[in-house]
């Protein structure tokens, strides 16, 4: 099958390898575009001083080669349509684009010039299994993570050093970038995309993309790049009713419209469509060398009545709310992925009960309850439940307990990823340290606790920037974050006590070995509502750690945690002790046999005996555990702002 047959087969993966402006190595560019109905297509750019070059149909494909073409220029598509009317777009295929508010696209080379090193990363990462590996991601938003004193943004590259420095120092194992696809709207965040195969130019040119994940790499660093499949915006200059009506969007607005955000849906039963969101996957994964797509939204993809009201939707053919287009299109795009870039994942950020997120894809034209076939789902209910309980005055959680065990009655049933991602610092949500209330001590103190519930849980992780140093504002897209207060010694605490987290996360098989198997959290008293206590145990790769935390305002005494063996038990952290931001040095947590109940005898093993501070999470190891802390724990990060090399 040809690639011009697999487009219209809706399987056409390498489209991106025809359509579009591909120039020629003798000089000049083919241009192709996709516009069935159209009557006529133009070219128009810097090539041609901005008057038309008409382009020959060739079925539904307008084609022509323009000599005076090179890479670099700006160009626009002139489309005059099935409706009569001139409209001139942005090429839906093109690799780069016009820094906004222009909406031209640039002619760029598919693979630009860049010249990889990280083929030894790239090699390890064929090989691979990611679910049986840690992953901590931090996530970011490029435009404010740092900024310039005059208020630019870093570029692509220039950013590199820092970014390296700062997660390599704290230990994360992955980046996670929201939306880097090209955008007309800076508080969109991304998230409403124009251009799906170019990269934003507001950061530089796509070679700068390329050398900033080259430079992660070689440093150790996977990338990890949002991706938007769900809607698109209604930009005259995009892809909005394309050739003079709905193309790439469904025509019915009970299907084609998102009425929350004002954007529009793709129509993913149009075969051609399919193709376009297929291509537009596998090139960031080929052309960037990313380590995985975080799928935004799918819930929203997989309902067709997704906030809409009970008249403002259409049933699938079997008289249900499943859409099921969407869902043999994200069944075909995690089957190719898998086929394609071995060791790379597949994300969604799916809040929904919809059952097999995860798991192997199914083969294809397989029935829609066969599951998606994802690498990983976010674990929403897990933070929801988290944050909930967090939120309440300690006085009153004892009456909530199980908000904090409930996710472990589902903790195998999907392999998940536990977020705290920038949609719970926005829209007047408050900062992470914040949300508990009271002083900023207090706030810090319960920080680290959710962090410790966060990483010595069954699961990946995320983490928003700024999340590390506690920021206490809320997250603004048009500043970056407040760095001046990530130097006070104790935000320092806290961005030990991330470190010290991944770095037992990344060491320990316990933590990440078995992470999506059951039996990974064992607990051993998940029921102590009175002093909302919780203990439990971390079990994988043939050792295993236990975990208590105390969740309220005052130190517990006396408690008694029933190791599972007769073991010498040793604290190998503690969220509160001084190096973390906690009580004074000196006042760490000691551990000792309990003593052994009256009358008592046998094999009766009557376990440890702890004083757990206030708002703490303390983890034991065996005395013959190689784990060392001391190695656990790094020095004082740099002060005055992100780490420098």
């Amino acid at each position: 099958m040809s690639t011009v047959e697999r487009f219209h087969a809706a399987m056409g993966y390498d489209a991106w390898r025809w359509l579009g402006a591909h120039p020629r190595a003798s000089g000049g560019v083919d241009f192709r575009v996709w516009a069935p109905r159209a009557q006529e297509v133009c070219v128009k750019g810097d090539f041609s001083d901005w008057h038309g070059v008409p382009l020959a149909r060739e079925g539904q494909i307008f084609a022509g080669f323009v000599a005076e073409a090179t890479p670099g220029q700006l160009y626009k598509v002139a489309v005059r349509g099935v409706d009569g009317e001139w409209t001139e777009r942005a090429d839906p295929f093109a690799f780069a684009a016009e820094l906004r508010p222009g909406q031209a696209s640039r002619v760029a080379w598919p693979h630009g010039h860049h010249r990889w090193q990280d083929d030894a990363w790239m090699q390890r990462r064929a090989g691979a299994d990611p679910l049986a590996a840690a992953m901590s991601i931090y996530e970011v938003h490029l435009g404010s993570w740092l900024r310039h004193a005059d208020g630019r943004v870093w570029g692509y590259a220039e950013v590199a050093d820092r970014l390296i420095a700062h997660v390599q120092r704290l230990g994360f194992t992955h980046v996670e970038f929201m939306p880097l696809a090209e955008h007309p709207y800076d508080p969109s965040w991304g998230y409403q995309v124009t251009g799906f195969f170019a990269p934003t130019s507001r950061y530089g040119d796509p070679d700068g993309l390329r050398e900033l994940v080259d430079r992660l790499h070689q440093a150790g660093v996977g990338v990890l790049l949002d991706w938007v499949p769900a809607h698109f915006p209604k930009d005259a200059h995009a892809l909005a009713r394309f050739d003079g009506a709905p193309l790439f969007e469904y025509s019915d607005p009970r299907l084609g419209e998102h009425p929350d955000w004002g954007t529009l849906v793709f129509d993913y039963a149009r075969p051609e469509v399919r193709s376009f969101l297929l291509a537009s996957a596998c090139y960031w994964l080929e052309s960037f060398h990313l380590d995985g797509l975080r799928v935004d939204a799918v819930a929203s993809m997989l309902y067709l009545d997704y906030s809409r009201g009970d008249d403002g939707w259409l049933p699938n053919r079997f008289g249900g709310r499943e859409n099921l287009d969407a869902i043999s299109l994200l069944q075909d795009v995690n089957r190719t992925v898998r086929d394609r870039f071995p060791g790379v994942v597949t994300i969604a950020e799916e809040s929904t009960a919809f059952a097999k997120v995860t798991g192997a894809p199914p083969p294809p034209l397989a029935d829609y309850r066969a599951g998606l076939g994802f690498s990983l789902k976010w674990n929403m209910g897990w933070m929801h439940d988290t944050l909930a309980y967090l939120g309440r005055d300690p006085v009153h959680r004892r009456w909530h307990h199980h908000e904090l065990t409930f996710a472990s009655s589902y903790a195998h049933a999907e392999a998940f990823v536990l977020p705290l991602s920038h949609d719970e610092v926005v829209h007047g949500k408050g900062s992470l340290v914040c949300k508990p209330g009271g002083p900023w001590q207090t706030g810090a103190a319960q920080l680290r606790l959710l962090y410790g519930l966060q990483w010595l849980s069954p699961g990946k992780k995320l983490l928003f920037m700024g999340g590390e140093f506690g920021q206490e504002r809320e997250w603004d897209q048009d500043r970056e974050l407040d760095w001046a207060q990530a130097a006070e010694p104790a935000r320092q605490g806290l961005r030990r006590w991330v470190s010290a987290l991944n770095r037992l996360y990344r060491t320990h098989p316990s933590l990440c070995a078995s992470d999506h198997q059951p039996g990974a959290l064992r607990w051993l008293d998940a029921d102590d509502v009175s002093r909302s206590l919780y203990t439990w145990r971390r079990v994988g790769g043939g050792r295993e750690l236990v975990v208590a935390v105390n969740t309220r305002d005052a130190a517990q005494r006396g408690v008694v945690v029933r190791v599972p063996t007769r073991a010498t038990w040793r604290v190998v952290l503690d969220s509160s002790a001084a190096r973390f931001g906690g009580g004074p040095p000196g006042a760490d947590v000691a551990v000792t046999r309990a003593p052994m109940p009256a009358g008592a005898h046998g094999d009766i093993d009557p376990g440890v005996l702890l004083d757990i501070p206030a708002f703490s999470v303390v983890v034991l190891a065996t005395e013959d555990d190689p784990v060392d802390p001391g190695q656990l724990v790094e020095p004082s990060p740099v002060a005055g702002g992100p780490e420098t090399p």
